[in-house]
């Protein structure tokens, strides 16, 4: 998942130079160690061991992070099509492949005032497009996942050693690429009413680029979009809490995410379509989304979400919730999910200039306010004192009710400035003094 409260200021380490582009690797690397996977050994149904052997290989120390455009990136695009290929899975990319190139901007990434025509390098990433045909609809549904993560942490990472450290993303988002592959299997052997649009994002990290690009050049015709699924950190289960997002972008979506609700999941249905993954690319292609998620925690954009901190048996709960979801969604047709614009909820820039406090927000509360769960060391909030926990309600004398109001208080701001934040802590309301 992007994390959209951390601006340029993260620690950069430089770029790997990359001798050949992704889409050279996929074609010509002889020693690519996925063409001797066996997917069809996999069981047909969804379960965890399947998931556990998907994230095993997606977030090992080989792949290097997934960093996106660059050649471990690309193997872990190799795996996913290996394993459409043996499900049975079509291609709908580029010139008949499963491919769909697009072009970075490496300066975009570390120089907030550079435009696309500044020079620089260039890296070409792929995200992957498979098709599942349904029985008799027309329409489609769209399942989407991001396989791309951090590398090394040259943007966006929370880790502040000295050393550069791989970045796996067991959680993020390995869980939903993960994810994605189950359903591919499961949906290829147990074939749907609605077509199936199997989409694995590049450059979600970097600014949603991946699904960005999808939206704008797609390969299949948008209008016939029934609604779009995003999975995205999904492997941290806690007492079968789920949060799913954009709950308010038709009507009959909380009804159907209760029906099919047969494993006693605890739902958080937030109405909010957008936020920091790739539904909001959909989203604002008024196609109604779901966005699945099991919460942020203190490994998120760090070295140490890996394997060993993943909750399968609560991942397969997730993914069964999804095939549900697409099942009961097949005798409905697009006419009855008209799409409905969430109020109040405009996506703000996912990057800001002026100052950041260093906060990591925790994407599920629903109260009044931002409540964050992790803290920056050295950066403006830390320093003024704000712990794991704190519920900010105000800058300065700007009062605001979520996380829009908090970006939007923040960019009055300016880097140097001296103000207040105001905080409830154990139940009590502070006021401390902060130092931008």
């Amino acid at each position: 998942m992007l994390f959209c409260m951390f601006n340029k200021q993260s620690v950069y380490f430089p770029l790997l130079v990359i001798a050949l582009s992704s889409l050279t690797w996929l074609q010509c690397n002889p020693n690519d160690s996925t063409r001797n996977t066996d997917f069809n050994v996999f069981s047909p149904e969804i379960n965890a061991n399947d998931i556990h052997s998907h994230i095993k290989f997606l977030a090992s120390d080989s792949l290097q992070g997934r960093e996106s455009g660059t050649e471990f990136e690309a193997i872990a695009a190799n795996y996913i099509i290996q394993a459409f290929e043996q499900y049975g899975v079509e291609a709908k990319g580029d010139d008949g492949t499963f491919l769909q190139a697009f072009t970075i901007n490496v300066a975009r990434l570390t120089n907030p005032h550079a435009s696309d025509d500044t020079e620089g390098e260039r890296r070409v990433a792929n995200n992957i497009v498979g098709w599942i045909p349904g029985r008799s609809k027309t329409d489609y549904i769209i399942i989407g996942a991001h396989y791309d993560h951090l590398g090394y942490g040259s943007f966006g990472s929370l880790y502040r050693g000295n050393t550069p450290r791989i970045h796996n993303g067991a959680d993020d988002n390995a869980s939903g690429t993960a994810g994605l592959l189950e359903l591919a299997h499961y949906f290829s052997k147990n074939p749907p009413e609605d077509n199936l649009l199997l989409l694995a994002f590049s450059g979600e990290e970097i600014g949603l680029l991946g699904s960005a690009h999808y939206v704008k050049e797609p390969t299949i015709d948008l209008a016939k979009a029934k609604a779009m699924i995003n999975l995205d950190m999904i492997g941290r289960m806690s007492d079968k809490n789920l949060l799913i997002f954009g709950i308010g972008t038709t009507p009959k979506w909380s009804k159907l995410a209760k029906a099919v609700n047969e494993d006693s999941l605890n739902l958080n249905l937030i109405e909010d379509g957008t936020g920091a993954s790739d539904h909001t690319s959909f989203y604002y292609k008024k196609i109604p989304v779901l966005h699945y998620f099991t919460g942020t925690h203190s490994d998120y954009h760090r070295p140490s979400d890996d394997l060993a901190y993943i909750e399968e048996e609560g991942l397969e709960l997730v993914v069964t919730h999804v095939a549900k979801m697409v099942d009961a969604l097949g005798p409905l047709p697009k006419e009855e999910l008209p799409f409905v614009e969430t109020p109040g909820k405009r996506r703000q820039s996912m990057t800001l200039d002026g100052p950041t406090l260093g906060v990591l927000p925790d994407y599920g509360f629903e109260g009044v306010g931002m409540r964050i769960i992790g803290i920056n060391p050295g950066q403006p909030a830390y320093n003024a004192g704000l712990q794991s926990g704190d519920i900010i309600l105000a800058l300065g004398e700007t009062p605001f009710e979520d996380i829009y109001g908090y970006m939007s208080a923040l960019k009055t701001l300016i880097v140097g400035q001296k103000t207040t934040i105001t905080i409830i802590r154990d139940g009590t309301k502070q006021i401390l003094d902060l130092q931008l």
